[in-house]
């Protein structure tokens, strides 16, 4: 039993995960997708197919102050070369890994800066506008009924995964643009692999200038930020930080409009340089600092303290009994995460490959409260763990013939992951008459600690083939394996069907196995024998090794272009798992375990459109979702034998499984024209709830939520009238406008720790300076 929140945020903005709401913007479907399209009319979603990538075209965003990305025009002097050249360079280095068949949702900087918070709004916020994506405690999202499994790439480097997801490490603002691509992945893509999230980050030729900018509002939220980019010669730099201040860093645990003890402070900074030796050769070194330190809420009037049955029928818990106070507990985490990435990019004739290597440090350190931990849990735990993980990742791609272009690469991680705990439990001195557990008043400690080192590797091939016009097979393998915990290899092989066999439409079909290693840094190396006949003792000492899972997994769909500036799409999907991965929480520390169902399988549909004319924007989309698995066969010393033994036979829905997913959104810019545009938008985001105990694990369900969000933001072009200042902006955001109450976890559920609830009606302003 956890009596303070479990549920950790480690987002930008306190709104994290429960920004119950997504972008007014129109998510596009395009029959043809081009790598590098960035356009300012919103999100677009696309079954990627094979094209050149060189013909992006100006757009006007003169209400905006950042550029699309690939938008270039023809200057002569010596910056509009370097503009062109790193344009150029950018095309190529998407070309490196399309997504052909894949579904993907494109986000621009506009889209960005239409949700409510802009910049200042976590990542997973802007992830929440795609179809399929449900939102959860911890910062998480959950993509097509997957835990996390999600990777992020900057740049197209993949970066390995740590302690907290880089949905919450990396800031908005870095991003000029992103995507979200799901379905049957191409042979590129291994390890996580429910979704890739790429971003595209800011840069000094295509984003120069500065901006100043503070944020804030209600429950003491304070949020200041700084972002600078510009070019000098060959060089282009990009760099952005902020500090934010709040008290709602971490969701609550009761559904009151304020939490108890929910302190947070956060610092992140990032960077990004670039030297373009000429124009097929470009070097860039991309770093990042986050420091989060949180104070974790209570859940005030628990009255069940130390839920072990042998506990709670001893003396020693009638003695104990009420000795803490729930709502005066005092537990806090710190997070840190640093990382950096140093790449090459080259074009030789026909051939054109970005080499990369980077290294990631991510560390998480739980503090307990030490009297109410040990009476509430039975331990208070001090644990401290970490992991360091260094790499190195090459694609190629050669242009081998007219209709054939052949792509290759390599990824592997080195990785050391060290894991200490300090516990104070009860001893246990033995049994009464009727065989329940005697407890010693007195406490002892237990220390435990280990360290390990491993590595795991993929390599792959493919070719994409276009036989006939408009059709364009793209089949390959890969080559996965991993020595950490456990030891495992597959060959996978995958193949996606594309074809426009009409003018605004294209299907698509695919087949793909994957291979995903279980989180390193996640696998638990608990010395179980310490803790028997204590306060602490598991109710079994089974602990099997965590594996790797093997999936089948089928897509296929459809995107037409009904009319102009209306298109919709729609995706089915199933996946067939052996040695599903999932994750839970388990004790007070804030840290997700790992675990195995033998068997797994999840399927859905989702269906998205969009409608687009001047400066009016509506879009909805809405998803429906299944997963479950059957029979939990590692890392059993977490769970209830009750639980285990009906698992055993039995499938029961995952615990992040939710039906139905939707959101919707309009937006209306008026004077768009002019240097002073108004924009008004709403979302809404709907959910029916993720699982809860019932009669059977995860049997249940919390209750249905719908909420809605209002944004205004007011830009004055020149306002000052001064040469080197330019945009100034003002906003007003009002998170869940009528203020509904509704719950994303009561508490119950395979691996899931205290209840917790969506934040309450939020109002925050901003006012930001370019120059």
């Amino acid at each position: 039993m956890n009596v303070s929140g479990c549920a950790l945020s480690f987002s930008t903005l306190p709104l994290s995960c429960l920004l119950a709401g997504t972008v007014c913007l129109p998510v596009v479907l395009s029959g043809v997708a081009r790598a590098a399209d960035v356009t300012p009319q919103g999100a677009r979603t696309s079954f990627d197919s094979a094209q050149p990538a060189d013909n992006a075209q100006p757009t006007d965003d003169a209400q905006h102050s950042t550029h699309p990305k690939q938008t270039v025009t023809s200057f002569s002097d010596s910056k509009g070369e370097h503009i062109n050249v790193n344009a150029r360079l950018d095309r190529m280095r998407s070309a490196l890994q399309p997504a052909t068949g894949a579904t993907t949702y494109r986000f621009s900087r506009r889209d960005i800066e239409t949700i409510p918070g802009g910049d200042n709004a976590p990542m997973n916020a802007v992830l929440l506008q795609a179809p399929g994506v449900a939102q959860d405690s911890y910062g998480q999202i959950h993509i097509r009924g997957d835990h996390n499994e999600v990777q992020f790439r900057l740049d197209g480097v993949q970066l390995p995964e740590g302690l907290s997801v880089f949905g919450q490490t990396l800031m908005t603002r870095f991003a000029h643009s992103m995507s979200l691509t799901t379905g049957a992945l191409p042979s590129e893509y291994g390890f996580q692999q429910a979704g890739v999230i790429d971003i595209t980050t800011k840069d000094g030729s295509a984003d120069p200038g500065g901006e100043v900018s503070i944020y804030g509002g209600a429950r003491d939220y304070f949020f200041p930020s700084l972002q600078y980019g510009g070019s000098h010669g060959k060089w282009d730099y990009f760099v952005t930080a902020d500090f934010v201040h709040d008290r709602v860093g971490i969701e609550n645990t009761t559904p009151k409009f304020n939490a108890l003890h929910d302190l947070s402070n956060q610092y992140h900074f990032l960077g990004h340089l670039r030297y373009t030796v000429d124009d097929t050769t470009r070097i860039s070194f991309t770093a990042g600092v986050s420091n989060a330190y949180y104070q974790l809420p209570n859940n005030p009037g628990q009255q069940r303290q130390f839920a072990n049955p042998d506990f709670l029928n001893s003396q020693l818990a009638q003695q104990v009994y009420g000795t803490g106070d729930s709502a005066s507990l005092n537990e806090r985490q710190k997070e840190i995460t640093d990382f950096a990435i140093l790449s090459l990019q080259k074009e030789i004739g026909n051939f054109s490959l970005q080499s990369s290597v980077f290294s990631r440090y991510s560390s998480l350190g739980y503090s307990p409260d030490p009297l109410g931990d040990l009476v509430y849990n039975g331990i208070a735990q001090n644990a401290q763990r970490s992991v360091m993980s260094t790499g190195s990742q090459s694609d190629v791609t050669w242009h081998a013939a007219p209709h054939h272009t052949v792509r290759f690469g390599y990824q592997a991680y080195v990785e050391r992951t060290v894991s200490q705990t300090d516990s104070t439990v009860y001893p246990q001195t033995g049994t009464d008459s009727d065989g329940n557990a005697i407890f010693s008043g007195a406490t002892e400690t237990i220390h435990d600690g280990n360290g390990r080192t491993g590595w795991m590797y993929g390599l792959y091939a493919q070719d994409e083939w276009q036989p006939v016009r408009n059709l364009t097979i793209n089949y390959g393998l890969r080559f996965d394996g991993v020595d950490e915990y456990t030891h495992s290899k597959q060959v996978s092989p995958r193949i996606n069907v594309v074809w426009q066999p009409w003018h605004g439409g294209t299907l698509h079909a695919g087949y793909s196995r994957y291979f995903t290693p279980p989180p390193f840094e996640l696998v638990g190396g608990t010395s179980l024998d310490k803790f028997a006949n204590t306060s602490a003792a598991p109710g079994t000492l089974q602990d099997t090794t965590v594996k790797a899972e093997r999936d089948h997994y089928f897509d296929a769909g459809i995107s037409q272009m009904l009319l102009p500036g209306w298109h919709a799409s729609f995706d089915a999907y199933l996946k067939l798992a052996r040695n599903m991965i999932d994750e839970g929480q388990f004790g007070s520390p804030i840290i997700l375990s790992a675990f195995n169902y033998r068997k797994g399988k999840a399927h859905g549909y989702e269906f998205a459109t969009d409608y687009t004319h001047g400066p009016f924007s509506v879009y909805g989309n809405f998803a429906w979702s299944r997963a479950m698995g059957e029979d939990i066969t590692s890392a059993q010393w977490n769970f209830d034998p009750a639980d285990l033994s009906y698992i055993r036979n039995h499938w029961i829905h995952l615990d992040h499984d939710q039906r139905w997913t939707a959101s919707a959104g309009g937006s209306y810019t008026a004077f768009y024209q002019t240097g002073h545009p108004t924009r008004l938008s709403a979302t809404m985001v709907y959910g029916s709830g993720l699982r809860a105990d019932g009669a059977i694990p995860n049997g249940a369900k919390v209750p249905q939520y719908v909420t809605f969000n209002l944004s205004l933001v007011q830009s004055f072009q020149d306002l000052f009238h001064v040469s080197f200042l330019k945009r100034t902006q003002l906003r007003l955001d009002v998170i869940n406008l009528f203020d509904r109450r509704y719950e994303l976890r009561d508490g119950s559920g395979i691996g899931v720790g205290a209840p917790q609830y969506g934040l309450r009606r939020t109002i925050l302003t901003g006012l930001s300076q370019r120059f």
